[in-house]
């Protein structure tokens, strides 16, 4: 018996590259690329419904992924990873152009007004 996948589907990860522009979305890299969740799986994360739905995966490559663990503060201020018990779709996600979005399970970047400072 062969080892049960734990990832996204082949779907879900087209769709999630296609919403990123097949970009890293931290440095906006086009080789390389993986798919990192925001919310980690680990600690039975697997069994969420959610946990390999769009909203809560983005489209990096393997050294912003690797930065992303090193650098835990601001990787959660970008929304590039989640704190539980928050769930992705609550918190926005902060891309190569400064823009801010939030993401929908199906795979939608929709826009947010930027707030006045």
């Amino acid at each position: 018996m062969g080892r049960r996948r734990t990832g996204p589907t082949e779907v879900v990860r087209a769709m999630v590259y296609e919403r990123d522009g097949g970009a890293c979305v931290r440095c906006g890299a086009l080789e390389g690329l993986t798919i990192h969740h925001r919310v980690n799986r680990g600690m039975g994360g697997a069994r969420e419904p959610w946990i390999n739905q769009a909203h809560n995966l983005l489209t990096a490559c393997t050294m912003c992924n690797g930065w992303f663990e090193d650098n835990p503060r601001e990787s959660y201020e970008a929304g590039w990873k989640v704190r539980r018990p928050q769930l992705p779709g609550e918190v926005l996600v902060r891309y190569p152009d400064g823009s801010e979005y939030g993401l929908t399970p199906d795979g939608v970047r929709a826009t947010t007004v930027a707030a006045a400072r």
